[in-house]
């Protein structure tokens, strides 16, 4: 199992021989690659990381490279509720304990 934007790059170089590899299963789009900053940073200054993230757009060729670097297309806000579910998975694995 591995990430989509992984086996997107691995097919773009040519690092797997797709006559012998197939795709049988993928999961539904969940949160990933969160970006989080230490609780005790000062609430002005993660505003502006937040801001300068969400504010990535493809359409400006800087911007666009920095994006293409994260292999995304924009970034999200996000909140912990929004991983629950890999936690669960994560716990159901045995992968975390109970």
């Amino acid at each position: 199992m591995l990430n989509a934007s992984v086996w997107d790059r691995l097919i773009e170089e040519k690092k797997v021989d797709l006559t012998k590899v197939n795709v049988f299963a993928t999961t539904p789009p969940y949160y990933d690659y969160n970006w989080t900053v230490r609780g005790n940073l000062d609430p002005a200054l993660i505003k502006k990381l937040t801001d300068a993230f969400l504010k990535l757009d493809p359409a400006n060729l800087e911007h666009a490279e920095i994006l293409k670097l994260q292999r995304a297309s924009r970034f999200v806000a996000t909140r912990p509720e929004n991983y629950k579910g890999i936690e669960e998975a994560a716990r159901s694995a045995g992968l975390l304990s109970k």
